[in-house]
C-alpha cells in the first residue's frame, strides 16, 4: 500500500514552487503543482490531495475564494489547507480560518517551520477521519437496533398468530395430539421469553444511545472548536 501523502501547493512564485517540490518530494510526499487559482479545483478532483498548500493572492481565484470553494463541495471540504500570505493581520488571518482554512502561514516563511505545520495539520486531519469512521460506526450500529427492534415486533405478532392456531388445533384433537401441542407450546414461550430478554436489551441500548445524543458534539462543530483551540494557541 502507498503511504505516501499527495500534497497540492498553489502559488504564482515560480521559486516557491519549485522550492517546495523539491524539498517535500526528498521528504516522501508526492507533490502537484500550479500558478493560477482558476487551476485548482480542477487539480483536485484530478489528483485529490491529502493537503492544499494555497497562496491568498492568486491570478484567476484568490486562496480565500478556492478555500471557500472546497469547503462548499461535499467531495472536497475534508481536505486541509495551510494558507500562505504576504499579510500578517489579524483580521486576515481570522477571515481565513472563517473560510476554512486550517493553518496560514505568513511569508517570508522558514521551511522548517512550515514543514512542523503542515505533520501537525495532517495528524489533526486523521483525527477528525478517525472521529468521522467511528461516527459512521455508530451511526451504522443505531440503525441496527432499531432495526432489530422493528423485526422482534413482527416476529412476536408470528408468534402471537402461531399461539392462536395452536390453540384452535389443541380444541379439536385427541389427548395425545394435545400433549404434542402442550409441548410446542412450551417451546414457543421460551422463545417468547428469550425474545422479552432480547427486546429489553435493545430497549435499554437505544434508550442510553437518546441520552447520549442529548450531550453529544457532531462531528463538524467538534472539528470547528479543536480548531479554533488550535488557531488560538498559533496566535
Amino acid at each position: 500500500m502507498n503511504n505516501q501523502k499527495k500534497v497540492l501547493i498553489a502559488d504564482d512564485d515560480a521559486i516557491n514552487l519549485d522550492f517546495f517540490e523539491v524539498m517535500l518530494s526528498k521528504l516522501g510526499f508526492v507533490v502537484e503543482k500550479t500558478q493560477n487559482g482558476n487551476d485548482v479545483m480542477e487539480k483536485v478532483k484530478k489528483f485529490y490531495p491529502d493537503l492544499i498548500i494555497l497562496d491568498n493572492i492568486l491570478p484567476g481565484m484568490t486562496g480565500w475564494e478556492i478555500t471557500k470553494a472546497l469547503k462548499n463541495d461535499p467531495n472536497f471540504n475534508r481536505i486541509p489547507v495551510i494558507m500562505l500570505s504576504v499579510l500578517d493581520d489579524v483580521k486576515d488571518k481570522v477571515a481565513g480560518f472563517e473560510a476554512g482554512v486550517d493553518d496560514y502561514i505568513t511569508k517570508p516563511f522558514n521551511f522548517s517551520e512550515v514543514l512542523a505545520r503542515i505533520n501537525a495539520v495532517l495528524r489533526n486531519h486523521e483525527l477528525f477521519n478517525q472521529i468521522a469512521v467511528r461516527e459512521t460506526r455508530l451511526t451504522l450500529a443505531e440503525e441496527l437496533n432499531k432495526d432489530l427492534k422493528d423485526n422482534l415486533s413482527v416476529f412476536v405478532a408470528s408468534i402471537d398468530e402461531l399461539d392462536n392456531a395452536i390453540s384452535m388445533i389443541s380444541e379439536s384433537t385427541n389427548q395425545e395430539t394435545k400433549d404434542h401441542v402442550k409441548h410446542v407450546s412450551e417451546k414457543i414461550m421460551s422463545v417468547r421469553k428469550h425474545i422479552a430478554a432480547l427486546d429489553a436489551r435493545i430497549e435499554k441500548t437505544i434508550n442510553d444511545w437518546e441520552n447520549l445524543k442529548k450531550e453529544e458534539i457532531g462531528l463538524s462543530v467538534l472539528e470547528k472548536k479543536i480548531r479554533k483551540h488550535l488557531h488560538q494557541e498559533q496566535q
